[in-house]
């Protein structure tokens, strides 16, 4: 067997092994993540609470954009006059 060989069979086995760990971590996740939802049973939180935080978090953020964006834009256009400038 030729040194090229070699090397190419070596690469082959750790292909393998890289392979093989990953559909395994992929198979024990699988099962830890079935049996986390089976032990949590129905109680998967309040939807309708959760869909108000989210709207509520989106508002706020864009009307904190909307208060901060021309200080945003006077900051970027500063640091990229100073870069320019250096």
């Amino acid at each position: 067997m030729t040194t090229l060989q070699h090397g190419r069979a070596q690469v082959g086995r750790v292909r393998d092994r890289v392979q093989g760990s990953t559909l395994t971590f992929a198979v024990r996740t699988h099962g830890w993540l079935a049996g986390r939802m089976r032990a949590a049973g129905r109680d998967r939180g309040d939807v309708p609470g959760w869909v108000l935080v989210t709207l509520m978090t989106a508002a706020l953020v864009v009307a904190l954009l909307t208060l901060a964006r021309p200080l945003l834009e006077g900051m970027f256009r500063g640091a990229v006059e100073d870069v320019n400038n250096t």
